[in-house]
Order: C-alpha cells, then structure tokens, then sequence
C-alpha cells in the first residue's frame, strides 16, 4: 500500500505526497488540469505549444534548465488531449530548488515574442516531421476525425494544422496561460526523500503566494451515440498498407475501463493472445497486429491496427479481424488465459508503483480522478473483473455501427527506369 498524504493550499493548490525511503532522490510532479480537449475548435495545438513555453523562461527565471542540471537534476512534460503534466527529480538536498522553479513558472512565464517565436517554430516543425512527413503520421488526425463528430477529442494533442500555431498571438498565449495554469487549476505530487512536514512547509513558502485565478469552467459538447459505420480509404507514400478500426468506449471513471483494458490484451498482448496467435502466426493474415485503449478521461476509443501480409487484401484482414472479434463475443474465455492477463496487471502495478517518480506521476492523475489513495486499488479492479462481463461489453461495443474503419493504401509505385 503507497501511503498517502494531502495537504490544500489557501489559493487551491492540492498537494498529495508519498514518503519513499528506498531513494535518496524527490520528484514533484505538477499536474494542470487543461489539455487538448480545452482548445477552441480553430485555435488549436495551444496545450502543446505550453508545454514547450513552460520552459522558455519564467517571471523571474530566465533559464529553467540550467538551474536543474546544476542541482543535478532532471525534468521533462508531456501533454494529451486531458492534461499538461510537468516533472522534475532532484537530490534530496536540493529539493527546495523544484518548488521555486515550478512555483515561479505557475506564477507566470516571461512572455516575449522571441520565446513565442522560438518555441512556435519548434512545435511546427514536430507537427511536420511527426504528422506530415512520416509514414503514417495522419492516422490520429484521420481516425479522431471520423470516430468524433462534436467532442473535441476529434483533433489530437499536436492540433489540426500548423497554421492554428503559426497565427497564434502572444495575446492568445498569455489568455490561454491565466485561464488555465493556476494554483486552483493543478495537483502537485510530491514524492522520495522528503517528509510530510517538509513538503508542506515549502509549498507554503514558493506556492502558496500565488493568487487564485478564474479558471475557465468546461463545458465540453457531447458526443452523440455513433449508431453507423464510418469508413474512410486514402492514399499514402507508406511501404505497406494498413487497416485501422476504432469503436467507442466508456470514460476513464466507469468500471468498464477495466474490461476494455483487458480485452485490448486478451486480443493482442504477447505471442499467445488471440490477434497473435491466429492472425498472425497461424493464419498468417497480418504480418503485425495491435489492440489497445486511449485512457482518456472522457469517452475514449478502442483501437485496432494492423499490417497484413503480402498477397492479403484489407477486405480480407478486416473480415478476418471481425471473425475473431466475433469469436470472443460468442464463444469461451479459458480462465486460464484470463488469469494470465491479470497477472501481468498485477506485476505491472507492482513494478511501476517502485519508481518514485511514477508513483509522482500517478498519485497526481488518480487525484485529478477522485483520490489519490485509488491508486492502492487498481489490481482489485481488475482482479474483478468476470469472463461474462468481458464478453458482453464486447458484444456491446465491437458491432459495425459502432466502428470507424480506416483503409490506409500505399501509392503503387511505377519503375521509372528504361531499360537501355
């Protein structure tokens, strides 16, 4: 059981932390509560782009990572469509050096139009070389665009198009940054060599002078039950191609997150999953085939994605992938193979749960969810979770008018070479 303790600043801030004597090190992982999902429709790529900005320089820290390597530590972010997630680890000794530079970042950046310009650039050339110019780049902005008609999970985290970046003001920056980089608005987890009293002790010294802001409150739009079959074929410079079936899913805060998480294994989670085992290796349909979940906090997708084997048509991988889906919706789920999947959950929790910083990491996302203390009860919930009940969310869920199918199609190449 991973101990935990809160502590809420005057201003809103809630701190979870988790003492951890096996390291000699402290992570803080600052969790804001904006992402993708938050953009507007035509302005979007903004949480990404902050992930960058966030360390172009703060109010009063020109240079954020020089003053982390000289502490000897490390620090990174990434975002998704849900949430912007900041972490640094640091020596136990230095620990006091995280809360001032992550407290003088939340305060506020050093808006200038360089540093928007510097990080401008980099955030569209990642959208270039990412999504334009690699095989198979579009794929996320073409499923979400099929699979959602109204939520804003329609468009990834990098944005729709480069240009919503490349127009993107320092007016609209610094709006965006009030609106949703406050105290009010973020989960700080503490966690390794530090103590309780401590934790609090700096948060209250760099944190808590930080004012409140007007937190925009979401009011996301719903997506409508998807009730036919959405199906797209492009044209691509790829070697091969690739079939692409997404279905819709329950949010992250229902049960059955837990028996989509499981089926995506059951289905193609090492060499003895169904996917592998008959697609790939008996049948040899697919030379590659994958099943798994976004863990989204609002309704998500299960995804398939799979390359055939040569000589194999996508109509023929596709019926093939719904003659299994068919299979493990009508017919028996071996205890046997069900208890392996649950065993490697556990070990997986387990594991995970040794890092300090993953135990950050995870404390501050079960927080944002309800309770950092969930985090104890994971296993459980998939401990308990039934062959019946797996197969009827997938007789519920993998029917065609809940899928959106992608054909992806190599260009056919023709040899320019003339023969002499």
């Amino acid at each position: 059981m991973i101990a935990v303790n809160r502590y809420t600043l005057a201003n809103g801030l809630r701190i979870v932390h988790s003492e951890m004597h096996s390291t000699q090190m402290v992570a803080l992982n600052v969790l804001y509560n904006v992402g993708a999902r938050d953009e507007h429709p035509e302005h979007t790529g903004f949480a990404h782009l902050f992930e960058h900005l966030m360390f172009g320089g703060s109010a009063n820290i020109p240079d954020y990572d020089t003053h982390v390597q000289m502490a000897g530590g490390e620090n990174n972010a990434w975002t998704n469509n849900d949430i912007t997630n900041y972490y640094i680890t640091l020596p136990r000794q230095n620990a006091e050096i995280g809360f001032w530079l992550e407290s003088d970042r939340m305060l506020s950046l050093d808006f200038n139009e360089r540093s928007l310009e510097v990080q401008r650039h980099v955030v569209i050339e990642e959208f270039k070389q990412r999504n334009l110019n690699q095989p198979y780049g579009d794929v996320g902005h073409l499923v979400r665009g099929m699979a959602y008609q109204s939520h804003p999970y329609q468009w990834p985290t990098i944005g729709k198009k480069p240009t919503h970046i490349e127009h993107a003001t320092l007016d609209e920056v610094k709006d965006f940054f009030f609106r949703f980089y406050a105290p009010n608005n973020a989960i700080l987890a503490v966690t390794g060599s530090i103590s309780f009293e401590e934790t609090v002790a700096l948060a209250e010294k760099w944190f808590a002078p930080i004012p409140r802001r007007n937190v925009t409150l979401r009011n996301l739009p719903h997506e409508p039950k998807q009730t036919t079959e959405r199906r797209l074929t492009v044209e691509r410079n790829v070697p091969v191609d690739a079939l692409y079936m997404v279905f819709h899913k329950c949010n992250r805060m229902h049960s059955d997150y837990y028996v989509f998480d499981m089926l995506s294994d059951l289905l193609s989670s090492g060499r003895s999953s169904r996917f592998i085992r008959h697609l790939v290796v008996e049948q040899q349909i697919f030379n590659s085939i994958d099943a798994y979940i976004s863990g989204s906090i609002d309704e998500g997708m299960f995804h398939i994605a799979g390359k055939p084997a040569p000589g194999i048509s996508l109509e023929e991988a596709e019926t093939a992938v719904w003659q299994e889906l068919e299979a493990l919706k009508q017919g028996h789920i071996d205890s046997n193979e069900l208890e392996k999947v649950k065993n490697r959950y556990e070990s997986e929790q387990i594991f995970s749960n040794l890092n300090y910083l993953n135990v950050a990491t995870n404390l501050a996302f079960f927080e944002l969810l309800g309770r950092a203390e969930d985090i104890n009860y994971e296993v459980e919930k998939y401990r308990a979770v039934t062959s019946p009940r797996i197969q009827e969310v997938a007789r519920q869920a993998f029917v065609r008018e809940n899928c959106s199918v992608l054909y992806y199609k190599a260009k056919e190449r023709h040899d320019s070479t003339q023969s002499l």
